[in-house]
């Protein structure tokens, strides 16, 4: 039942401002509760900014955020994976520590052992938690002879074990480089293409969600306890909506809105690119690799996260490859804007040059190379997965954070990693008292989304490759892959 909110017995109206993961997870929650949702969003199609490549579940790739955070980011990423059962791969995540690395690797494992605890606790407390795998093999070591032992296994079609999937690994990192044990933990990859096509096929079946793609904001005003808005819709005239409530949830653009509705808040913007490669000369079904080390260094952490048809998305944490000169920017006296470098904003406006995305990738299969040497032989294969994200406050290590609020019915959602985003959203049902759901833990996730959890992987995963080629990207990287 939804709460009344007027005299007149109407159902409430909210506008959300932006269809990133934030926004359009926002709709999907309000639509699925009977709320009447406005979502604009300024592109074509929902769910198109920064990279997404895993939950973070448990924060195991960030050493350096607080414990806090890992549990916060656990337990956002156990319920974003129930509300998006098929947007999931899953395969495990191998994370190694060279020997240039000034850390080591058994620092990481009271962590891993404080997170596999909490995850037990949370599959003890609701059996519908254990979506991250069997919570007794949560992480698991190996040293440098077993992984030796591995190097002249076959690997099944089908890997299944643990060993199953670091066959591969074993065979062609090379292990000089590395310091022992290695840890293999079951953090998931996140597909961004069957995400937005979850959330897309979501809002079509909601009677009272109205997404508005091709509309821009450009005049607020709040009177009368109401939001009168003013935005150029996808024919480039102006159309007017009227609110009870309004979320900014334009990502890296929040500051804009802050600015245009009078609500002024400090936060920090950063660009980053992710690299879409292809391996055509593997035939094994690889986990995802992390290579940690210091970020912003020539040493900082290379990623190698698969996806099907051997396609591979690559990061390297360093300022020639995912991170960027100038690239992050904090707010400054006359706006809540930070300003991103002319020739980064170019980028997020007009796209790449193809020298560029050439280099750029050709610099991240190298850096992965270093530690895969047979994997210099991949080439590139298109633009990159590119975008900005916002980090609200001074905090440039914050992972976890969701939603604030200010006055005038208006809300941000200011989350730095996907998984954050349904939390926000009930903060903000139970914030305004939106329906009966003032207790964000009333109700299972899937009683409470019975249209979004009822889509089927098939018809979820056709819509995500029709995505993937419309935005110009390969089909691999919206296939579902893993066990």
């Amino acid at each position: 039942m939804i709460q009344d909110i007027t005299s007149e017995n109407k159902v409430p109206r909210v506008a959300v401002i932006g269809g990133g993961v934030a926004g359009a997870t926002a709709a999907v929650h309000l639509g699925e509760l009977g709320v009447e949702v406005f979502l604009l969003e300024r592109g074509a199609g929902l769910v198109n900014g920064p990279p997404i490549c895993h939950l973070h579940a448990g924060g195991n790739l960030y050493r350096e955020i607080s414990e806090s955070q890992c549990l916060q980011l656990l337990r956002q990423s156990i319920e974003t994976v129930r509300l998006y059962p098929h947007t999931l791969n899953k395969r495990p995540t191998i994370i190694a520590t060279p020997f240039d690395d000034p850390q080591e690797p058994g620092s990481l494992l009271p962590r891993l052992e404080l997170v596999k605890q909490t995850y037990q606790q949370l599959v003890d407390e609701d059996s519908a938690n254990q979506v991250l795998g069997d919570p007794g093999i949560y992480y698991r070591l190996y040293s440098r002879e077993a992984l030796e032992k591995l190097k002249d296994a076959v690997q099944p079609e089908v890997p299944e074990s643990v060993d199953d999937w670091v066959i591969p690994f074993a065979r062609h990192a090379d292990l000089e480089r590395l310091k022992f044990p290695v840890i293999v933990v079951q953090e998931y990859g996140w597909s961004v293409f069957r995400l937005a096509a979850t959330a897309a096929l979501t809002l079509s079946r909601l009677p009272r969600c109205h997404l508005l793609t091709q509309s821009t904001l450009v005049d607020s005003v709040f009177q009368d306890n109401r939001w009168q808005l003013r935005y150029l819709d996808s024919n480039g005239q102006l159309s007017d909506l009227e609110v009870d409530y309004m979320i900014n949830a334009c990502g890296y653009e929040t500051g804009k809105i802050d600015d245009l509705t009078n609500h002024r808040c400090e936060r920090m913007v950063e660009f980053k690119a992710a690299y879409v490669t292809r391996w055509r000369h593997s035939d094994d079904i690889w986990p995802e690799v992390i290579f940690h080390g210091q970020r912003g260094t020539p040493q900082g952490m290379a990623q190698l996260t698969p996806y099907a048809d051997g396609v591979f998305q690559l990061h390297g944490m360093t300022t020639e490859i995912t991170l960027f000169d100038g690239g992050l920017v904090r707010t400054k006296s006359d706006s809540s804007q930070p300003r991103l470098p002319a020739e980064l904003q170019a980028k997020l406006d007009d796209g790449w040059e193809e020298q560029a995305i050439q280099v750029r990738t050709e610099r991240a299969i190298a850096h992965v190379g270093q530690f895969i040497p047979d994997y210099c032989d991949a080439e590139v294969f298109g633009k990159p997965l590119f975008g900005a994200q916002q980090i609200p406050g001074h905090d440039a290590t914050l992972r976890a954070a969701d939603v604030s609020f200010s006055r005038h019915h208006y809300a941000r959602m200011e989350i730095v990693k996907g998984s954050s985003a349904l939390e926000a959203a009930r903060k903000i049902v139970a914030r305004w008292q939106l329906g009966d759901e003032t207790d964000i833990d009333k109700g299972s996730i899937e009683q409470q989304h019975p249209v979004c959890t009822s889509l089927q992987a098939g018809e979820v995963e056709q819509f995500a490759i029709e995505l993937a080629g419309s935005r110009n990207y390969p089909a691999g990287l919206a296939k579902i892959v893993g066990r």
